[in-house]
């Protein structure tokens, strides 16, 4: 039986933040951010570089020479996924990109809500390029939001929408970090962790190997799967996802969530406007007031 009451979930007004990758060659890494998609810097501080667009950060790219990469099965970063707000500024990032490093491209998909391209930085991070279908078209069964992978074809995408004007104006089109989906070590703990405490909503899950939550009705702001990583014990400190900024309205919502993890017996910092903690698997986790 679910008893969770809306005080208990976080807040429909939830925003995901700046991501920050912890980067071993920031020269070819930041190169890639700002030719391939777009970004442009919006500050530098300790050697590291917030990349975004409109002068909102999107990634933080963190210097941290001497960590290895990490093993394809391990916990962490499945991808960060960049949300555009119409479908030619979408298409002139994919452009800039394939143009970029061609192999970079490793497939694309129809959701039913959204339209979704894919691509790996240098440094082995999953990047997800993605345009939101209206919300009136997205399909509900029950809780569960409808979604699928349908074909997508970049050639015919770029045919449709690809245009000189969008791709001259690349840096004044607006994006964002639409959600972030994580590796895992399994399901039902992710399910624990993400829904039953910190107060995400279920919207999807795929055959026991993915789970996708939000706030608010979302399609997902967050989703954690198994496909290369069941059975992953905590991270080691390695290269790729240094932290995930979650943004809510107040800081009564950060306090709340504060309490929520105190209840259920989980370390946190909390100093009033932020707060900071992990998850099962180390993937660190920072709530702060927008």
């Amino acid at each position: 039986m679910n008893t969770t009451s809306s005080q208990d979930l976080l807040p429909a007004e939830l925003t995901m933040g700046t991501v920050m990758l912890k980067v071993g060659d920031m020269k070819l890494m930041s190169d890639y951010y700002q030719r391939a998609l777009g970004l442009q810097v919006v500050a530098e501080q300790d050697g590291g570089l917030y990349l975004g667009r409109l002068g909102k950060p999107v990634v933080h790219l963190a210097p941290a020479a001497g960590l290895q990469i990490p093993g394809r099965g391990e916990a962490g970063l499945f991808h960060t996924a960049i949300l555009f707000e119409d479908q030619p500024s979408l298409a002139a990032t994919i452009a800039t990109a394939a143009q970029y490093e061609p192999r970079a491209f490793v497939g694309s998909a129809d959701h039913l809500v959204s339209e979704a391209f894919y691509f790996t930085d240098p440094e082995g991070n999953g990047i997800e390029l993605y345009y939101d279908k209206p919300r009136e078209v997205w399909q509900w069964d029950g809780k569960n939001v409808v979604m699928d992978n349908v074909a997508l074809p970049p050639q015919a995408y770029l045919q449709q929408y690809l245009s000189e004007a969008a791709v001259t104006g690349q840096a004044q089109a607006g994006a964002g970090i639409g959600h972030v989906h994580l590796q895992v070590g399994d399901v039902a703990t992710a399910q624990k962790f993400y829904v039953e405490t910190l107060g995400f909503e279920r919207t999807a899950g795929w055959h026991g190997q993915a789970l996708f939550v939000s706030a608010g009705g979302y399609h997902h702001h967050m989703a954690m799967n198994v496909w290369n990583s069941r059975g992953a014990g905590p991270r080691r400190d390695t290269l790729g996802l240094g932290e995930v900024l979650i943004e809510l309205p107040t800081g009564d919502d950060v306090s709340a969530l504060a309490d929520r993890l105190k209840v259920a017996g989980l370390q946190s910092h909390h100093t009033g406007k932020e707060l900071r903690f992990e998850d099962p698997w180390r993937n660190q986790l920072r709530v702060a007031v927008r």
